[in-house]
Formats: structure tokens, C-alpha cells, sequence
């Protein structure tokens, strides 16, 4: 098979989105299936080692300097070249200029659509849309995402606690639970010594880590404030924050108000191939409270490193922690939350068997199984398209 694909974002840009279309990528080429994919272009960026990417030109968007939107004439400027390579699918990944010229090229093309739903936006949209009031923008959420799924042939989504929230909203689409799995050669490494030894940490003090995208949506003021009361147990525990992201700077004048400064570590984005998995294996303990992940690919990768995770538990993080196989499940408590965090580690002998069960269960999130159930779908979507094409209708 041949599947176009179509993104509004793209490594260099680090996101979830990023790491899902990538490790879906390598293992549909793997498996003998070739992708090709429409992304916007970064100013400086390097050229890309990655076959198979059309690169668009972009502007910038108002109030995310992270991201970059598609110019629409630069992916028309594309149509020629997509018509030759005569794609059997086209396969949006994320629901903005992506969504509406992902659908018109499938029309075009005459090829079935589907997309994969990356983003909880009813627990999004009011953070950049402050003014508004949140219930209104919560419905618009609901009926924005409910008019896009509903024109396609098929829509991935990575957990079921998603797959639930878009049946409430009224979406019709045929859904199908197919989670990013991970590639586990790639979490074998990394040097949790040497991290600490660059950020000055000395041998013994405990430390926990966070990584992801410095966002208000992420819930992470409710670490810091959990964390504050970590320290009064164990003064000397450090907290080391990877990522950047729009919540950046009030994440740092938080932190300076509840005193944390000598505590807390923002490290920024880091490379995956090895700075990010030495700053996992540098944690004790990763924590995490983020109400609006679809998936939580952050949990499984701390967790192939060996790192036990103790984490809240909702939508897609769910199917990860609530069998507490490496993962302790926390409340939505500060105070009860610290004290799981303080119970571990203050048990070492806890925190090692932890960290088998996590290695073995992040094992099981395959990357290589779930690439071959999204080829599955795409053979059943692209066999049912043919069989409903007026063409294949018997005169």
C-alpha cells in the first residue's frame, strides 16, 4: 500500500504528534507499506534523513511561536506530484489546515480518507481562548470535532476513554482503538549518572522528572505544588522539568513563588536520541497529572527505561497507569499524591521491582503490532471504498 499522509506539525517540532507519525512510519515501512507525508516546512531547520516528506512553506501562528501553519498554495503547488504517486489512502493526522486539504486531496484523488484524533480539545481550547467563557468553547470543541469526524471514512483513536468522549459528543464515524506503540530497541540506553552529574546533582539526592510540553492544559502547577510538599520531607530532592512550550514562563514565576528555585531544573527540549533518555533514567521516580492526554506516550517511554511512574489517571493515561504494572496511580490530590511519591522513595527495593514491571509492560506496546493493525484498517477501509465506488457496482 501506498498512504498519503497530511500534518500540521512535524519533528523538529516535538510533540506527541510528532513521535506517534514517526514510529507509525517506521513500522509500516518496515512491514513492506510506503507513506508519504505532507509537513510544513521550520525556518533553519536541517534537511530531513527521513524519505518520503514533502516539506510545505509556513507562516507563523499568533500566540504559539512552536508552531507553523501551512501556506494553502504551497500544498496545491503539491497536487501534480501526489496525483503521480497515486496513493491508496490518505491518512490526516492532525484537524486544522491539515484536516480540510487532507479531505479535498482524497476527494481528488478518489481515495478514502481517514485521521487520527492526537488532541483532547475540549480540555484545550479555553486556555487560548481566555476571554471566551470555557462551556462555550468547551461546545465549540465538541461541535468543531463532530463536523470534521463525521465527513470521514474511518478515525483512529488511541484509547478508549477517547473513543467514549467522541460517542458522547454525537460522532458517527467508525472508530477504532489503535494506540502508538513503542520501539523498544530505541529505549535500551541512556545514562542517568551523567545527566545528574551536568545539572550538579549529587550522588544520592532524589530526584523525579516530568517531560513534555510546558502547557496550561498539562495540568504541571498541580506537580510543583505536589513537589513542594516532597521537599519538606526530603530537602534535598531535586525536580527536573524537559520541554518547552507556551506555560513556560508562568511555570517559572510559579516556581519562584513557592520557593522552589534551588529544587526545580527546567532542562528545555532535549534530543531523543540520547540527552532525552539520559534525563529519564536520571529520575527515581517519573510524575505526571495531565487531565488531557489521548494517550500519555511520555508514561511508556519513562517506563521502557525502567523509570516507575506515578501518575493521575485520565483519558488515555489511563490504559496505561490503572494496572499499576511499573505505575503507581495517584488521586488528584497534592497531599496524597506526595505522599505516594515520599513512600517510594523511601522503599528501594519497591522502586527496583517497579522497575521491571515497567520495562515488561511497556513491552508490550509493541511498535511493530500496532503498525500492523493500522494497516488492517487501512486494507478494510480502502477494500469497503472499493466495493461502495459506483464503479465496482454491478450495471
Amino acid at each position: 500500500m501506498r498512504i498519503l499522509m497530511i500534518s500540521d506539525v512535524y519533528f523538529p517540532r516535538i510533540n506527541g504528534v510528532s513521535t506517534s507519525i514517526q514510529t507509525f512510519r517506521r513500522g509500516l515501512h518496515a512491514a513492506g507499506h510506503e507513506t508519504i507525508l505532507i509537513a510544513p516546512a521550520y525556518p533553519g531547520a536541517a534537511a530531513d534523513t527521513e524519505p518520503g516528506i514533502l516539506r510545505v512553506p509556513s507562516r507563523g501562528v499568533p500566540r504559539d511561536p512552536e508552531d507553523r501553519a501551512m501556506k494553502l498554495a504551497g500544498i496545491r503547488a503539491l497536487r501534480s506530484q501526489i496525483e503521480g504517486l497515486e496513493p491508496d489512502l490518505v491518512h490526516i493526522q492532525t484537524p486544522f489546515i491539515a484536516h480540510y486539504q487532507g479531505t479535498a486531496l482524497a476527494r481528488a484523488l478518489r481515495v478514502p480518507v481517514i485521521e487520527s484524533y492526537h488532541t483532547y480539545f475540549e480540555e484545550y481550547l479555553h486556555h487560548y481562548v481566555p476571554l471566551m467563557p470555557r462551556s462555550l468553547m468547551r461546545f465549540i470543541a465538541r461541535r468543531f470535532t463532530v463536523s470534521q469526524c463525521n465527513v470521514l471514512d474511518a478515525l483512529v483513536v488511541p484509547s478508549r476513554a477517547m473513543e467514549q468522549a467522541l460517542l458522547d459528543y454525537g460522532v458517527k464515524c467508525p472508530m477504532h482503538i489503535i494506540p502508538t506503540g513503542m520501539e523498544m530497541e530505541r529505549f535500551a540506553n541512556g545514562d542517568g549518572q551523567r545527566f545528574r552529574a551536568q545539572l550538579g546533582i549529587r550522588p544520592g539526592q532524589p530526584v523525579l522528572v516530568h517531560v513534555g510540553r510546558i502547557a496550561h492544559e498539562k495540568n504541571i502547577e498541580f506537580l510543583f505544588r505536589m513537589f513542594a510538599l516532597v521537599v519538606r520531607s526530603k530537602p534535598g530532592a531535586v525536580f527536573v522539568v524537559a520541554g518547552e512550550g507556551p506555560a513556560l514562563a508562568s511555570c517559572k514565576a510559579y516556581v519562584r513563588s513557592l520557593g522552589l528555585v534551588e529544587h526545580v531544573r527546567f532542562v528545555g527540549y532535549l534530543s531523543r536520541e540520547r540527552e532525552l533518555l539520559d534525563c529519564y533514567r536520571a529520575g527515581d521516580l517519573f510524575v505526571f497529572s495531565s487531565r488531557t492526554e489521548t494517550q500519555g506516550l511520555v508514561l511508556l517511554e519513562s517506563m521502557a527505561l525502567g523509570v516507575p511512574v506515578v501518575s493521575t489517571a485520565h483519558m488515555g493515561t489511563a490504559d496505561i497507569v490503572n494496572p499499576q504494572r511499573g505505575a503507581h496511580k495517584a488521586p488528584d490530590d497534592e497531599n496524597e499524591f506526595a505522599s505516594i511519591v515520599v513512600r517510594l522513595l523511601d522503599d528501594p527495593p519497591r522502586r527496583a521491582a517497579m522497575s521491571a514491571e515497567a520495562r515488561a509492560y511497556a513491552a508490550t506496546w509493541s511498535a511493530s503490532a500496532m503498525a500492523d493493525r493500522l494497516a488492517g484498517l487501512y486494507s478494510a477501509v480502502i477494500e469497503q471504498a472499493a466495493r461502495n465506488s459506483p464503479v465496482s457496482q454491478p450495471v
